[in-house]
């Protein structure tokens, strides 16, 4: 806590700094600052639940029916696959956080080992996935609470979420952390309700209602086997795969402002990639045993169909009060992360100066205004945007998503690389079965953008990506002056270990 309450004169030092044209003390000041200005107050129950919470959401309840259309139970792979990745990017990471728990996170960590442009374009890349995502989920959620008031205009919904969430995250980071926990835990719950149950279905061979077919895990393989769209639909299911994913990163984002990162960080990032895993692909594989893999949404949502099978009359108005719980989970994140990744970008000249203010709860209140700004857009587009548009959002997202989490595993090899070579202490969290994984997981990511230009229906993505990161990179030359062109100082806060013994 000594760090928070001296918080101020080092900003205002480094702003100083910055005024006066001091070539080499901005930056180290200004780095310096980034992380003690922000109130610590996220604990590792906080943590561990907005981490598994940021990946159980519209990619779920939702999108999940689109990619079990396309790759069929093989989906299941998909998952699979996907989590090991994902995995693998929250260990290099956690490594990465553990060693600089800083709130601009892999922003930061792209400036520092990749350079001051790898760090612009990350930071605004991710803030730019959190502002299409937190729009769509504003979206999602005026539609659900038209189930229940369908006489009231979508944009007074629209409207009234974003203000409050927007109150609460200027309120102090420790009410973030409990409101993202209670969400959390009711969407937990609800999926592990689905997957009990549909399980007791399975195993004592229920007729479920609605159903063609008898439920058996038979359904896995009798409906044109695991492959029925063959190896092309599974890799076409990995635009909405990866999207389902995206989120996790917002962890290291919390670094910044936990209580004990060298405790909580660690934990967190060890149980929640197995937890999202399993909750994929049990749900999931519980919901092809129930159905045949081509009824599942093809009748509404397939969690829907979940609950009804399960003959609960009110099965419909639970899932919509899951689905509200995720949508405003969602944005609830989307807000706290861009904003932290703002307020980042700002204190190394990399966004404008207000983005650093910190109002005196600890927290970065313009950036809060803007992504605020941002979701005020989904008043106009909850309107007008057709139902068919996910798939489109979540291939634009699914490109952010994978270039953020390229740059942090390019980050991280970086980071590897300058630690062997200057003899650096080594991590206290290592990432396992290094280098290989780390190789393979990049070429993977690599992978999922061919993906998203090799099918039509999510080519469109590939382009507004290119687009984007052309008009970064543009941006970056026309307007970053001073520290902003240099390298982020990042404190190293790794504990001196025992000297490890050469070739270990």
């Amino acid at each position: 806590m000594q760090q928070a309450q001296t918080a101020t004169k080092p900003a205002s030092a480094a702003a100083d700094a910055g005024n006066a044209g001091n070539a080499g003390g901005p930056v180290a000041a200004v780095s310096a600052a980034v992380d003690s200005v922000l109130s610590r107050g996220l604990n590792v129950r906080h943590i561990r639940f907005m981490a598994l919470g940021s990946a159980i959401g519209t990619g779920l309840f939702y999108g999940s029916a689109s990619a079990i259309q396309k790759a069929g139970p093989a989906v299941l792979f998909a998952y699979m696959i996907g989590g090991a990745a994902v995995f693998m990017v929250m260990r290099a990471l956690g490594e990465m956080a553990v060693r600089h728990p800083v709130s601009g996170s892999f922003g930061q960590y792209a400036s520092r080992y990749l350079g001051p442009l790898a760090g612009f374009v990350t930071g605004w890349t991710y803030v730019f996935e959190m502002a299409i995502v937190a729009i769509a989920d504003v979206t999602a959620f005026s539609i659900y609470m038209g189930f229940w008031f369908p006489g009231v205009e979508r944009w007074v919904w629209v409207l009234a979420i974003i203000f409050f969430l927007a109150a609460l995250n200027l309120l102090s980071v420790k009410v973030f952390g409990e409101l993202e926990f209670w969400f959390s835990l009711i969407k937990v719950a609800a999926i592990i309700a689905m997957i009990a149950g549909g399980a007791a279905i399975i195993v004592f061979g229920f007729q479920t209602g609605g159903a063609t077919v008898a439920p058996g895990l038979g359904n896995l393989v009798e409906h044109g086997g695991l492959f029925p769209n063959g190896f092309e639909g599974l890799l076409a299911s990995f635009a909405v795969v990866m999207f389902a994913f995206g989120g996790v990163e917002t962890l290291g984002i919390t670094a910044g402002e936990a209580a004990d990162p060298k405790k909580v960080i660690p934990k967190a990032v060890n149980t929640v990639p197995v937890r999202v895993l399993l909750f994929y692909v049990l749900t999931l594989g519980v919901l092809m045993s129930l159905f045949p893999w081509d009824e599942i949404g093809s009748n509404g949502s397939p969690f829907v169909q979940i609950f009804s099978s399960l003959g609960i009359p009110a099965a419909p108005h639970i899932l919509n009060a899951v689905v509200i719980t995720a949508a405003l989970s969602a944005v609830n994140s989307d807000i706290f992360g861009a904003g932290r990744i703002l307020f980042g970008l700002a204190r190394q000249g990399h966004a404008p100066a207000s983005f650093g203010k910190v109002s005196r709860h600890g927290v970065p209140w313009m950036t809060v205004v803007m992504m605020t700004g941002i979701l005020l857009v989904g008043v106009v587009l909850n309107a007008v945007i057709p139902e068919d548009v996910f798939l489109l959002i979540a291939s634009i997202a699914t490109f952010a998503t994978v270039w953020v989490w390229a740059m942090i595993l390019a980050s991280h090899v970086a980071m590897k690389r300058e630690i062997a070579r200057k003899g650096l202490p080594a991590s206290e969290f290592p990432s396992p079965w290094w280098p290989a994984a780390s190789v393979l997981t990049i070429a993977f990511m690599a992978l999922v953008i061919v993906i998203l230009g090799a099918f039509e229906d999510t080519r469109v993505a590939l382009y507004v990506g290119a687009v984007w990161l052309g008009l970064l990179v543009l941006a970056y030359r026309l307007w970053v002056r001073g520290h902003g062109r240099a390298r982020a100082e990042l404190a190293d806060e790794t504990a001196q270990l025992p000297q490890v013994p050469a070739g270990r």
